[in-house]
């Protein structure tokens, strides 16, 4: 005989006034909430063999398997829907760790009944799919999900879970026993769960695990109810029947919302004969008699059981629902955050290319902006952090470039003309060799003796001032490369932190790799490149320049002979020397004295004068030279071979010309970042459509009375009066 759902055994689970509240609650976990926030339900836990199914069948009126020689392989989750329709869907849901080839597999497994005929062997067709077999695996993780929906079916979902097993047997191997603790633990510590600790009367509940099990996760046994089935195997009147009395009344494992005790009816002997009006009668009659009497009545059938879960159940909603709001609204914005720093999502070609065309734009508007010294938006950060200044890279250029041209002014040449030296050479390691101006023209002197040409004495030959100013620009190479250098180095940093506020951290990442980091190590050849043909050009090459102040310079030098012999006849005769005649009259001078002194003030060494001239038009033309060498360097080098080519790096024309394969490779999502997304994706449509589930009934009543603390439980007394027990 085909056992029926009895529809009547749960009428007193849920009232019609509290469906709406069970029903959202239901739709959370049918919607996936549960995979990321804990939902009040109802899971039954015991030791194997503890009479769990049995439980579960009185409670709901599903004919579970109940054969001693059988148990539960997997978490089992009946719902009960109200629907036009009445029928039987069975489908499994994967636990979350299960790879994802076979979650697709087992997903896709669904079967729907007309009604309960050929139930049984629907279950064994779903371990067969879990892979559990009585020669390969023993338990699954995966979830049976049975959902019974019916015009009059309350809503309710029960959770049983694999019976705790104690050790390993020739069936059942130690990784067996590892794995189906981890599962009822799993479930167990939820903190939303309501715990339905069974205990078989036929062992010493100290020995039972689940009781343990209780204890370490609820240590206050706030949400935990203690269910003692078997009674009927005690001898009467025995001291392991007034242990487990003892049980019933709390006294022994204290349990907040208390105990309760069932009978549950053998399953090898009853067989068809065991409907639930039979089941209750015979329970009833048990209960009536003996110790068992002498207890409340709200402790003892299963019509008490339904009505105390129910309120219990309705009370655990009705408190957690303001905080799983909050909860899920924490979850989902942590949620979109990660979302969000995977950027848009990019698995064909097409998506992938759009994605850096839009981070393309994005780039060229930041560096041109930058560049030009347009600093507005959200991108410039306070210019006064190191950070704020990096992003402004004209501001840093122009900074860089004025500290180059003043280290060239104090550091370019390679000697220094002082009328004090010390006895040491350089009065700085890194500072130009202070040395006098005669040590100056003997060293002249010998490099014209040593690139003497044709020119007759007294003439020095332009090579010679061409020398002079390769030995003067010596330390221009050292000071230009490391200004360039520097230069390549703050371009770095500032196309880094425009990458990066361009497009996600994969990408950016990407394109740092692929495509900056082989341009810059292209722009910073280049650069040395054009330094090196500016340093030929101004260094090696025979000194040229039309520059007017070179003129002025050599017109300087020229009178500098006469303005000495000017200064010795003001000296010599005591007056001010004007332009024009100046008469000189009643006095009497020695004009040997004046020759004297103005011979020491006329070198006749011809050589020794063409030295001098040498070493001042050197110098002059160093003046020159250097400022060009410098606004060279700022234009050629920095403007136009580093700084000019920066917006065409990710320009939209370079992205368009990328190959599929570099697209692939810079914007591409690699397996982990799109199993992530997926995961993501489908983690916030679950909580977005929970969280709106919730909001809808958050103001709705949830009935007439307000409800009472948790753990005070409404039953009847004999004439029909509401008791409150604790």
């Amino acid at each position: 005989m085909v056992r029926t759902f009895n529809t009547e055994t749960l009428n007193g689970l849920c009232s019609e006034d509290q469906l709406e509240l069970l029903d959202s609650i239901d739709h959370l976990r049918f919607q996936g909430v549960d995979h990321y926030i804990s939902l009040p339900q109802i899971i039954v836990c015991g030791d194997q063999s503890s009479g769990k199914s049995s439980v579960l069948e009185a409670l709901s009126g599903v004919p579970f398997p109940v054969k001693s020689n059988l148990c539960t392989c997997f978490p089992t989750e009946l719902v009960l829907r109200r629907a036009d329709n009445t029928g039987v869907t069975v489908s499994i849901m994967p636990e979350k760790s299960t790879r994802q080839t076979n979650k697709g597999q087992l997903s896709l497994f669904h079967e729907e009944l007309d009604g309960f005929e050929g139930f049984q062997s629907l279950i064994e067709k779903a371990k067969m799919a879990m892979g559990i077999s009585n020669s390969g695996k023993t338990f699954s993780k995966d979830r049976l999900r049975v959902e019974i929906t019916g015009p009059d079916r309350p809503h309710l979902t029960i959770i049983d879970l694999p019976g705790l097993i104690h050790s390993e047997t020739k069936s059942q191997s130690a990784a067996d026993v590892g794995l189906v603790r981890e599962v009822v633990e799993t479930y167990m510590k939820q903190p939303r769960s309501i715990i339905l600790a069974v205990v078989s009367a036929k062992n010493d509940f100290a020995n039972q695990v689940v009781l343990n099990l209780a204890r370490q996760v609820d240590k206050a046994g706030a949400r935990t109810m203690g269910v003692i089935t078997k009674p009927d195997t005690l001898v009467q009147g025995s001291s392991s029947e007034s242990a487990y009395v003892s049980l019933a009344r709390n006294n022994q494992v204290y349990f907040r919302l208390g105990w309760h005790v069932l009978v549950n009816l053998d399953s090898e002997t009853q067989k068809g004969s065991s409907l639930l009006s039979y089941r209750n009668a015979e329970e009833t009659r048990f209960l009536s008699t003996g110790a068992w009497k002498e207890l409340p009545s709200s402790m003892l059938g299963i019509s008490e059981l339904r009505r105390n879960l129910s309120s219990v159940l309705l009370r655990q909603i009705a408190l957690e629902l303001p905080g799983l709001i909050q909860e899920i609204d924490v979850t989902l914005d942590s949620s979109r955050e990660q979302l969000n720093r995977l950027g848009e999502p990019r698995r064909t070609l097409e998506e992938q290319r759009l994605q850096l065309l839009h981070a393309s734009q994005k780039f060229q508007s930041l560096v041109e902006r930058s560049i030009n010294g347009t600093y507005t938006g959200a991108f410039f950060e306070d210019a006064g952090t190191l950070r704020g200044y990096q992003q402004r890279i004209r501001a840093t250029i122009q900074h860089m470039n004025k500290e180059f041209a003043d280290e060239l002014l104090a550091r370019g040449h390679r000697r220094e003309i002082s009328s004090t030296v010390s006895s040491k050479k350089n009065s700085s390691s890194t500072g130009p060799e202070l040395i006098t101006r005669d040590d100056f023209l003997d060293h002249v002197q010998t490099m014209m003796r040593r690139t003497r040409s044709l020119e007759l004495p007294g003439i020095f030959s332009t090579t010679v001032v061409a020398d002079l100013f390769q030995q003067q620009s010596a330390p221009w190479e050292q000071i230009v490369r490391s200004h360039v250098k520097k230069i390549w180095e703050a371009v770095e940093t500032f196309l880094k932190l425009v990458i990066t506020s361009t497009t996600d951290p994969a990408i950016s990442s990407a394109l740092l790799e692929k495509l900056f980091r082989p341009a810059l190590e292209n722009l910073l050849t280049d650069a040395q490149a054009r330094t090196t043909k500016l340093l030929d050009s101004n260094r090696h090459v025979h000194p040229i320049t039309y520059n007017h102040d070179f003129s002025e310079a050599i017109k300087k030098i020229d009178s500098s002979p006469r303005d000495a012999c000017s200064k010795v006849l003001q000296d010599f005769f005591g007056i001010s020397i004007n332009k024009g005649s100046t008469y000189i009259y009643q006095n009497s001078y020695n004009f040997d004295t004046l020759i004297e002194r103005l011979a020491k003030t006329t070198t006749f060494n011809t050589e020794r004068l063409a030295a001098s001239e040498a070493l001042d038009c050197m110098h002059a033309y160093y003046s020159i030279a250097m400022k060009r060498f410098v606004d060279s360097i700022a234009i050629e080098v920095i403007e136009q071979t580093l700084l000019g080519a920066l917006s065409g790096i990710l320009s939209p024309i370079a992205v368009v010309s990328m190959s599929p394969e570099l697209v692939e490779s810079i914007a591409g999502e690699s397996k982990e970042s799109r199993a992530q997304r997926d995961e993501l994706t489908k983690k916030i449509d679950a909580l977005q459509k929970g969280l709106n589930t919730c909001k809808s009934f958050i103001n709705s009543k949830l009935g007439d009375e307000k409800p009472p603390p948790l753990g005070v439980v409404d039953s009847k007394d004999e004439q029909g009066a509401s008791v409150k027990t604790q």
